[in-house]
């Protein structure tokens, strides 16, 4: 478990962006307003700067359900599926297919039934009351060891 402020928040998804490959899924989970747009906000914009694109606004997505970004080679896709009630809407949102240079941001993937195998799960946790914020990480796949030690 990591402490941060929200001012750290790019240097986590700079440590991240630094691993990231084709196909690979970032499960974001929390209770709401923990961070998990804020975060994919930080990674979305750091790619875009990286890439030398303009930085877009980044909204939820959680009434769309699927926000898409094309980042040079990348195609950015970051759904929210809080509003979703069962599997077959997962389904038919193709959440988990895979293409050529695309990585999947999901917000709330407890909704999914099976898991990708190359993912990167991010818990965040907050407080108002305590003022904390905290982060965990754990891989699977090819982000098995990923460790965020210190930012």
């Amino acid at each position: 478990m990591l402490n941060y402020n929200l001012s750290q928040l790019d240097k986590i998804t700079k440590k991240i962006i630094s691993k990231l490959k084709s196909n690979d899924y970032i499960l974001l989970y929390g209770e709401l307003g923990s961070g998990k747009t804020t975060f994919a906000r930080s990674l979305i914009n750091e790619l875009q700067k990286k890439n030398k694109v303009k930085q877009t606004s980044v909204l939820s997505p959680t009434f769309n359900l699927l926000y898409e970004y094309d980042i040079k080679s990348w195609k950015i896709m970051h759904f929210d599926l809080y509003r979703l009630q069962n599997h077959k809407e997962i389904e038919e949102l193709d959440v988990l297919a895979k293409s050529k240079n695309k990585i999947s941001i999901i917000e709330w993937p407890e909704k999914i039934f099976k898991m990708p195998e190359d993912r990167i799960e991010i818990n965040f946790i907050y407080s108002s009351k305590k003022n904390f914020r905290k982060v965990n990480f754990k891989g699977y796949g090819r982000w098995n060891n990923f460790k965020i030690n210190a930012i």
